[in-house]
């Protein structure tokens, strides 16, 4: 039915779950020799359309389907488009698609879509672009995206347990210091692999995330958005303006979703200063395999967990994580900040913990379209530690609650730190 919903929206004619079996895949017939021209960049525009292309991943969930391509696309222009295969370096002939619109996108003029591909029978796809008429007149000034996720024999991309996403850095974003803590924390909880999205950030920042990627423990896609649209710094279209929420965040956390699908178990989805952790367990995975194994015969697509924050404002008394030796590096020493506000009963976000095969499409608190079921993770097992300014700015700090879980790790945490700080020559010397 969202697909007849849809047809009814744009005006023009999209396929229901009940044609799709109908839709015979046509021989492909060659004639072109392809890809003439790759697009080499994370975001990439449509000819002849207000939309922009991010990537295309093999998916093969959608009954009639193997292929979606995650878009930016302008909501009021959208009209229907072809899929055009590169076929082991023949053109094949299009075939149609659907568009599947994400249903948020907070009332910005830009939001992100999905289209759907059949390929071709005897169609070795290496590359896909769109057009906006079932013609091969226009391939050849076309850009091709390549397509990911294609099955190999290689398994080594399999062996990932935990995937951090963390969306649109932008602006002058410069805390150093809460940044290395956060993924240093990370490290000791299991995770294998962080994800960011970067637009710009301060310099000292960009000297770290050269380390962290040549170390490969960041995986850093970068994220141009503005050279194309006017980005929002906000998630309101009514009170912040601009194309585009949040510099596209929606878009880069279902494209990390997807980046990351068949080659980590699990994907967490949070902001660069929050920190999901576990309050029973030394590591996420235990975690996991814990949550799983109360319910072996359900398949949960979505681990909700609670936002607390801790104000920055107020420091632990004794001050004995107030090392000199981080005074010169930029931002927030979150082992001073052990004070946490109760969740606010009116305002009370999740972040989540998510199996990326379950998931079709994701907002920032919640999936949009999944295969799973949901579980909201009790606070005393695991709760996001947030460091930031106060939500509850009335409360004084007798009225928080004392929390030093972040103390727990204190031993290998800060002379891991100190590691990556001194390698990226942002520690002087003590």
């Amino acid at each position: 039915w969202c697909h007849e919903k849809q047809s009814l929206q744009f005006g023009f004619p999209l396929w229901t779950n009940s044609t799709v079996g109908e839709l015979i895949r046509e021989r492909h017939n060659p004639s072109v020799i392809c890809p003439r021209m790759i697009s080499q960049q994370s975001i990439t525009p449509l000819k002849h359309t207000k939309h922009l292309l991010v990537s295309a991943y093999m998916d093969q969930r959608s009954g009639g389907f193997d292929l979606r391509i995650i878009g930016i696309f302008k909501r009021d222009s959208v009209d229907a488009l072809y899929c055009s295969l590169c076929c082991a370096g023949l053109v094949s002939e299009t075939t149609p698609s659907i568009i599947l619109p994400h249903s948020d996108h907070f009332g910005f003029p830009y939001g992100t879509m999905d289209v759907l591909c059949q390929i071709p029978d005897n169609c070795d796809a290496t590359h896909v672009t769109l057009l906006t008429a079932p013609s091969t007149a226009t391939r050849s000034e076309q850009l091709w995206i390549p397509i990911k996720n294609k099955k190999t024999s290689n398994k080594e991309e399999n062996k990932l347990d935990l995937t951090v996403c963390i969306s649109t850095l932008f602006g002058t974003y410069n805390n150093v210091l809460q940044f290395a803590q956060t993924l240093e924390m990370y490290r000791l909880l299991g995770v294998n692999r962080v994800v960011i999205y970067n637009t710009s950030c301060g310099l000292e920042l960009n000297r770290l995330l050269k380390s962290y990627s040549q170390e490969g423990f960041v995986e850093m896609v970068p994220w141009p958005i503005d050279r194309y649209l006017n980005p929002s710094r906000g998630w309101n279209f009514k009170e912040h303006g601009g194309d585009l929420h949040y510099f596209g965040q929606l878009t880069t956390l279902n494209e990390c979703i997807y980046r990351s699908m068949e080659r980590s178990r699990y994907v967490l989805l949070n902001d660069i200063d929050e920190i999901i952790m576990p309050y029973q367990h030394d590591n996420l995975n235990s975690m996991m395999d814990m949550l799983q194994s109360q319910h072996p015969n359900v398949s949960h697509s979505i681990f909700l967990i609670e936002n607390h924050i801790f104000p920055k404002k107020y420091f632990e008394p004794s001050r004995k994580f107030h090392l000199h030796r981080w005074s010169n590096v930029p931002g927030i020493n979150i082992l001073e900040h052990i004070y946490r506000e109760d969740p606010n009963s009116t305002y009370h976000p999740y972040k989540m913990i998510v199996q990326p095969r379950l998931v079709e499409q994701t907002s920032v608190h919640q999936l949009l379209r999944n295969l799973g079921e949901q579980f909201y993770v009790p606070m005393q097992i695991c709760r996001i530690i947030h460091v930031r300014v106060a939500l509850l700015k009335s409360l004084q700090w007798e009225e928080l609650n004392e929390d030093k879980r972040l103390w727990d790790f204190q031993e290998k945490l800060i002379p891991n730190v100190d590691q990556v700080l001194r390698r990226a020559g942002l520690l002087t010397e003590d």
